[in-house]
């Protein structure tokens, strides 16, 4: 089976949702999570702190900088991800679909590159 990263995108643009809808989201997402494994496919997945939280090391220099905040200033930036085994990427593309239904995010399918594997 091949490895799959299924990547939550956030958006600086979204409302900030309320403790009640961020709460049915996070029940939500636990009841996708037990499906994935018991399905078998779970491997990881994580939530990642707001954006605000980020800090970037950029070390191509001749000196490493450590800066506060993201690296760009997109629009659109990683909320969370799971890494799942999946047969193929139709079978991914369906764990996706639930996945991005259950965070009420739009969700990227990225296979691993087959060397890391």
């Amino acid at each position: 089976m091949t490895q799959y990263m299924l990547s939550v995108m956030g958006s600086a643009d979204a409302e900030t949702p309320t403790d009640e809808v961020m709460q049915e989201m996070f029940a939500t997402v636990g009841r996708f999570n037990d499906k994935v494994q018991a399905a078998g496919k779970w491997v990881f997945a994580g939530g990642l702190e707001a954006i605000t939280t980020a800090t970037t090391v950029d070390a191509t220099g001749e000196k490493p900088t450590v800066t506060d905040g993201p690296y760009s200033e997109a629009k659109e930036f990683l909320g969370g991800f799971w890494i799942i085994e999946a047969t193929d990427l139709d079978d991914a593309l369906d764990w996706a679909k639930q996945g991005s239904a259950a965070c009420g995010a739009p969700v990227e399918v990225r296979p691993f590159d087959a060397a890391s594997q």
